[in-house]
């Protein structure tokens, strides 16, 4: 419809650009590349439709830059982009309230958080606004900024009893409805950040609102639900919607229409923005290019793969955690590993690393009962199918559990392995795990009251052990090649092997390996007959071909996985009773 004809019906056209959940300002190698550089230029080609541009959270961290920068690198990014407005999201508080208000006083427009209050200054949390009243190119419009529950409690640096927190239907609601009702917004948007059955109950029971544009969840998703709209637009600067709303004088709702915009290399890079975002990249782009290792199967790190089952990427890591600091088992939230993508075989960088683990996650080792691990796998599982973190990747042990029954009774007992054993719930195990997860965070209280063997401050960050790991690995290829080389020399016809000296073997496992405080070791209680789990030289020398794979560690019972681990039970029992009658005869 032409303006003058729109004109003549009373109808108006509103633009909207949307985005969501953005950490990496580098493009990648397929399409679509994305890039912060790249994306600037897409939204300035959208530029003589004077558009409503709106942010749905996630931007200052996690990323490799951002343990460096602590997210200034994305106020340049933010600015360029014209925002007018925006919500937060549970990673813009990962370095701090305090570094969020640096950051957020450096962009140049508001930021929403209509239902976390802050209970001493008694404001909006991290001094959001509870809501906005835009008029833009003749609309009013209204706009409110919600967030759930459910992350907000995971969050690190903020205490969940120093802020109050408003149920966002209730606060959605209440909002909408002033902003209608008292100040005359002929629509209301709600940005949120939480996942999308959330945003689906939102729109089911608040009709005040008319457009919800979501993050959190990173996928691009167009959802109708009781004549309003959700829509989520991507991740990481690879996509965003162009929303087209259109008011007309005889409708009461506004009709929606969107559009996914891929961010491909047809857009140039917007060379102002390149050029400061140059001078962030450069002081650290070296590094990230430096070649860890080199994988020859794909590491599958998609949300989708690593918050709902077992992955080689989870497994690999997991395994690392263990050797490292001589544990029974490690439990790691799905939450940690955040490339969302899946790394290709081939030379394995930092880069690729700071993508996976962008965080400095310490690691603490703690004495758990079984009973108290089983509540933990409990947890784990509670909330699945939803692709939330808290989902267990894990090392050492294997479980399963059946999501037809209710939360916190899906996990058979009787599956659940550490080593070659079975669970028992009296023993006590020597468990790995992050420090976030030992405060209590995404659901894991039991983990609050264990007896800590290692703490923080005798542990190193998640990513620097890996990094130590694939060190370790590249030693151990090159004694292997010298070894070779002079058994080549010595023995031609290769019939004589050269052992590894036993004295090496201990210098590499050091390299990557946490020490435990001597009164942490005298307080180890384990159950004698646990097989011991790999030590660093045997994870090391059978990664040294690098090919993580999927072993069964977590299964989903059904009647085919039912039948087949009770046969492993059984066997199990068989030979566990054999031994015994052996050791009695003898």
């Amino acid at each position: 419809m032409s303006p003058t004809a729109a004109h003549l019906t009373g109808e108006k056209t509103l633009t909207i650009l949307h985005f969501n959940d953005v950490y990496n300002v580098e493009s990648v190698n397929t399409e679509p590349v994305g890039g912060a550089a790249r994306f600037c230029t897409a939204f300035k080609s959208f530029s003589h439709l004077h558009p409503l541009v709106l942010f749905s959270g996630d931007v200052f961290a996690p990323s490799f830059m951002s343990t460096f920068t602590k997210g200034e690198q994305m106020v340049p990014v933010l600015n360029a982009l014209n925002i007018q407005c925006a919500v937060y999201g549970n990673h813009d508080f990962d370095f701090g309230i305090d570094v969020l208000k640096q950051r957020v006083e450096a962009t140049t427009f508001p930021w929403l958080m209509s239902n976390v209050i802050d209970n001493e200054t008694r404001r909006p949390l991290a001094d959001g606004k509870c809501s906005l009243v835009s008029d833009w190119h003749g609309t009013r419009i209204g706009l409110v900024g919600l967030v759930e529950k459910e992350w907000l409690d995971t969050l690190s640096a903020v205490d969940p009893e120093h802020v109050t927190y408003t149920d966002y239907v209730e606060c959605g609601r209440l909002l909408a409805r002033n902003l209608k009702d008292i100040q005359g917004c002929r629509t209301v948007i709600a940005l949120t950040h939480m996942r999308t059955p959330n945003d689906l109950r939102l729109a089911k029971e608040v009709e005040e609102i008319d457009l919800i544009l979501g993050g959190h969840d990173h996928v691009s998703e167009f959802i109708e639900v009781e004549n309003r709209c959700i829509i989520k637009s991507g991740t990481d600067f690879r996509q965003f919607s162009e929303i087209t709303m259109r008011f007309s004088d005889e409708k009461e709702k506004p009709s929606i229409s969107v559009r996914l915009m891929d961010v491909t290399s047809q857009y140039d890079e917007d060379v102002d923005l390149k050029k400061v975002l140059d001078g962030f990249t450069g002081v650290i782009g070296e590094k990230m290019e430096e070649v860890l290792g080199e994988f020859t199967v794909p590491l599958d790190s998609l949300f989708a793969s690593v918050r709902t089952s077992e992955t080689n990427l989870g497994n690999f890591i997991c395994d690392i955690m263990v050797a490292a600091t001589d544990s029974d088992l490690a439990l790691l939230n799905s939450g940690t590993l955040r490339s969302d993508k899946i790394h290709p075989p081939g030379p394995f960088k930092i880069r690729d690393l700071s993508q996976i683990l962008p965080m400095l996650d310490p690691l603490i080792v703690v004495e758990i009962s079984g009973e108290d691990l089983l509540a933990a796998l409990e947890n784990g599982v509670c909330m699945y199918p939803k692709l939330v973190g808290r989902f267990l990747q894990v090392g050492g042990m294997s479980f399963a559990f059946d999501p037809t029954k209710p939360p916190l009774q899906r996990v058979d007992p009787r599956f659940v392995r550490i080593g070659d054993q079975y669970l028992e719930l009296k023993t006590k195990y020597r468990l790995v795990t992050k420090a976030y997860m030992m405060a209590g965070k995404n659901g894991f209280d039991v983990m609050k009251r264990q007896k800590i063997l290692v703490d923080e401050e005798d542990s190193l960050p998640l990513n620097c052990v890996v990094q130590n790991h694939f060190q370790a690995i590249q030693k151990l290829l090159r004694r292997h090649s010298l070894a070779r080389t002079i058994e080549s020399e010595l023995h031609p016809d290769g019939i004589i092997q050269t052992a590894i000296p036993e004295t090496v073997s201990i210098r590499l496992r050091r390299c990557s390996t946490i020490e435990a405080p001597n009164e942490a070791q005298k307080t180890k209680q384990r159950s004698p007959k646990l097989r011991r789990q790999s030590s660093m030289e045997e994870v090391e020398k059978a990664s040294c071909k690098l090919e993580p794979r999927i072993e069964g560690r977590i299964v989903v019972l059904n009647e085919e996985t039912l039948v087949h681990l009770m046969s492993e039970r059984e066997a199990w029992q068989k030979s566990v009773a054999g031994t015994i009658r052996k050791s009695s005869e003898n």
